[in-house]
């Protein structure tokens, strides 16, 4: 399966390529859509938009994984950031791709083992994972995080729509069910 993580900002949104094949991750490629804070944001929305989908239709990926958005202490941020977001969903749903959803507690505790981890540990996960040569930026990081993350969760999932009742399916995917 070919994973296409989306770690969403309106400044800068990382994405990154994975391939998932049972317990074997490789690294296809990871970047960063930056939008120059001097445009119109409508104008942002349509470049984040417009990457995201190019991105998809160079690499062929089978599913997206995107970050969820978290509030933070300035709502005009999380307004944009929502926004951001937004238009990287639309953008992989125009593309076709089915889309995952994770929370970057959800995330950090896939890649890292400790949900609060830092962003240098994330960064230091995922060279190690993927065996890079380097580690990533930043956000091409947590980008390729949401991927793996994906990439460790879907068997977990998968497993739950065989074999588990409507019920606790239902509250896997509301995320009442959790490992903490």
């Amino acid at each position: 399966m070919r994973i296409l993580g989306i770690d969403p900002g309106l400044r800068s949104t990382g994405f990154g390529v994975i391939q998932a094949h049972h317990n074997q991750l490789s690294y296809i490629t990871s970047g960063t859509i930056s939008t120059p804070s001097k445009v119109p944001l409508a104008q942002r929305l349509k470049h984040i938009l417009d990457d995201i989908r190019e991105v998809a239709q160079h690499t062929r990926p089978d599913v997206a994984a995107i970050e969820k958005v978290f509030v933070n202490i300035n709502p005009a941020s999380t307004l944009l950031l929502g926004q951001a977001r937004g238009a990287a969903m639309c953008a992989l749903a125009d593309s076709g791709l089915e889309v995952y959803e994770y929370t970057a507690l959800q995330i950090k505790k896939s890649i890292v083992g400790n949900g609060h981890a830092a962003k240098e540990q994330v960064q230091h996960m995922v060279q190690r994972l993927l065996n890079l040569n380097e580690r990533p930026g930043s956000d091409s990081a947590d980008a390729l995080a949401c991927a793996i993350c994906h990439a460790h969760t879907r068997p977990l999932m998968d497993k739950l729509q065989q074999d588990s009742s409507p019920g606790i399916r239902q509250r896997w995917r509301s995320g009442r069910i959790t490992d903490d």
